[in-house]
This record gives structure tokens, C-alpha cells and sequence, in this order.
């Protein structure tokens, strides 16, 4: 399995997105995740078991939305931690 650092991500216009359980520290998967990004909303990706989605999006500021609620907001780039509940 190949492991992306955020350089390559960032080269690839690649954002991977991975969910966490704030809880259990578990995978959160099976969780439809969109971005808000500044020219619209993205067709919405779901996580996969190790509760990652990938975006094939320039790196840009935007909001990460999950299962239609807002988890987090800023400079979208490389690969970033969202915790949901």
C-alpha cells in the first residue's frame, strides 16, 4: 500500500479526507463527506473502512461537510483529520 505525504497529495490536486471517531479513535466509514469549496459544493464522497475520502481538488480554502453537517473549515490541502462524533 502506498502512503501519500501531503507534498504528493498537494501535487496530485489531491485532498484526502481521513473521519475519526472522537470517542473510540476508531475509522469513521461509511460517512458521506462533500466540500464547500469557492466555485460550489462537490458531489459528495463516501469513506471507505479506513475512513478515508479522496477529492481530486487544487488545495484552496473551503468547509468539509459530513453526513450534510459542517465538521470543519479552512485551507483545504494534503491529507486532514476530521473528528465526528
Amino acid at each position: 500500500m502506498k502512503i501519500w505525504s501531503n507534498t504528493d497529495l498537494e501535487r496530485l490536486n489531491m485532498v484526502t479526507f481521513k473521519l475519526v471517531h472522537r470517542g473510540s479513535g476508531k475509522p469513521a466509514k461509511g460517512k458521506k463527506v462533500a466540500l464547500g469549496m469557492p466555485n460550489g459544493v462537490t458531489h459528495g464522497e463516501w469513506t471507505n473502512s479506513d475512513g478515508e475520502a479522496h477529492f481530486d481538488v487544487k488545495p484552496n480554502h473551503g468547509k468539509v461537510f459530513v453526513d450534510g453537517s459542517k465538521k470543519h473549515e479552512g485551507h483545504l490541502a494534503g491529507r486532514i483529520v476530521v473528528y465526528v462524533g
